[in-house]
């Protein structure tokens, strides 16, 4: 099914930061103010976790990649899980079923490993009740186009319309409830990871051509996981994908995320309708709920008497970023004070979608035998804008044959923090 080997891949992947189709676009809609650079691509060797696993006495051990059975679909197909380990003994969970990040064991300021994102402990559950899309590959198109319909070169397509009146991140079987195949894995000095592929094909869920996809999760031994997107079209169609991973930096079922301290890196956002489509406006966050230019608490201003926030109940809501370029760049940073962790999100993408889980209501029960419930989970979807396909204002999701869709988006978790 795959191919195990050690080197070379790395090296591939880590060159993956070209940036998204037309990104430089978002660029020239608002001026740019005051981002951090991505890390830098260093190793960084740490010395004081590691003990001994037939690499030389004191040296730490190399990231592994294990392969297990998660689960069974009823038509018998087996959905895998992958646990990617690095040296400093962060895990991370991927399954096959939906390219799903199925957990995310990162250590606290004391050392201690929590799972921080949202999932559950067994297949039924992600088969029949993964409506949150929880830690899910969302494709072919991220978010929602209105109406299910858009136009590509004169011809106007149909989508499944599966969060009426919208279609919603790639329809009723959408990339996150395929099985993908893993292509690749690898083992190597400082990083660990798995390549999954995925054909669609034309007029899958209404859209045009054969899409061949494939979305690499590499986890570094600065506790960083990097997801780099990959995708090829035989005929002109619309790409967006993303990663719908819901965080909780104290620990998936702790409670609330809204004492998490958020900073986003956008000046601009893209206003809603009363259906959670963007108006067309690309608008100030400055006097509104909705300015995270500086480390603020989810929960200070959730409750404001503002309109968007009555529309998303919450903050459903799509943040243009300020980009200097088209590689990577620091779009967001969230906080948890209780936990010391600290999450930093860099992307090549134009947008970041900050979703406060404003729907979960505790019917659903997590991998910690808890109950999520509103607000107990955060996502922040780096992504091209909602309903592009119908924005012509808006940078372009287009894919045609001979071009590459090619993103990257690195989740980088503290305190162990790159190059330091």
């Amino acid at each position: 099914m795959f191919e195990d080997r050690k080197g070379g891949t790395g090296d591939r992947i880590a060159s993956r930061t070209g940036a998204a189709i037309r990104t430089g676009a978002a660029a020239a809609m608002v001026v740019a103010a005051g981002l951090i650079a991505a890390p830098s691509s260093g190793a960084e060797q740490p010395g004081e976790h590691g003990h001994d696993r037939g690499h030389g006495w004191g040296k730490p051990p190399a990231p592994t990649i294990e392969r297990d059975v998660f689960g069974t679909l009823e038509d018998g197909t087996e959905v895998e899980i992958y646990t990617l380990t690095n040296s400093l003994g962060m895990e991370v969970t991927v399954l096959t079923y939906g390219g799903i990040l199925q957990s995310i064991n990162v250590p606290d300021r004391w050392g201690n490993l929590d799972n921080v994102t949202l999932g559950f402990d067994n297949l039924d559950d992600y088969v029949e009740n993964n409506d949150p899309y929880f830690g899910a590959i969302t494709g072919r198109y991220a978010n929602r186009i209105a109406d299910g319909t858009f136009t590509l070169d004169g011809v106007e397509y149909e989508l499944a319309v599966n969060d009426p009146p919208n279609h919603l991140h790639g329809g009723e079987v959408g990339f996150d409830k395929r099985i993908w195949e893993p292509t690749d894995t690898f083992e190597e000095r400082d990083r660990a990871g798995i390549a999954l592929s995925y054909t669609s094909p034309h007029g899958e869920e209404g859209y045009p051509g054969e899409l061949d996809t494939t979305v690499t999760y590499t986890l570094t031994n600065q506790n960083e996981i990097q997801i780099d997107y990959h995708a090829t079209t035989d005929a002109p169609t619309v790409a967006n994908l993303t990663n719908h991973a819901y965080f909780n930096l104290a620990g998936e079922g702790s409670g609330s995320i809204e004492g998490h301290r958020l900073k986003l890196n956008a000046s601009h956002y893209t206003p809603v309708s009363e259906t959670l489509i963007p108006t067309g406006e690309i608008a100030p966050v400055a006097g509104t709920p909705l300015d995270f230019r500086t480390p603020t608490a989810i929960g200070d201003r959730i409750r404001d008497d503002h309109q968007q926030l009555r529309y998303g109940l919450g903050y459903d809501h799509n943040f243009v970023l300020d980009r200097n370029g088209d590689g990577l760049e620091l779009a967001a940073r969230l906080h948890d004070p209780r936990s010391g962790r600290t999450l930093s999100v860099h992307t090549t993408e134009p947008g970041i979608q900050f979703y406060s889980g404003n729907f979960l209501d505790g019917t659903l029960v997590g991998t910690g035998g808890k109950s999520y419930r509103q607000g107990d989970g955060l996502a922040l979807e780096t992504q091209h804008f909602p309903d592009s396909p119908n924005q012509d204002e808006f940078p372009s999701t287009v894919l045609r044959p001979g071009e590459v869709y090619e993103t990257t988006t690195i989740y980088q978790f503290s305190p162990r923090k790159r190059g330091r």
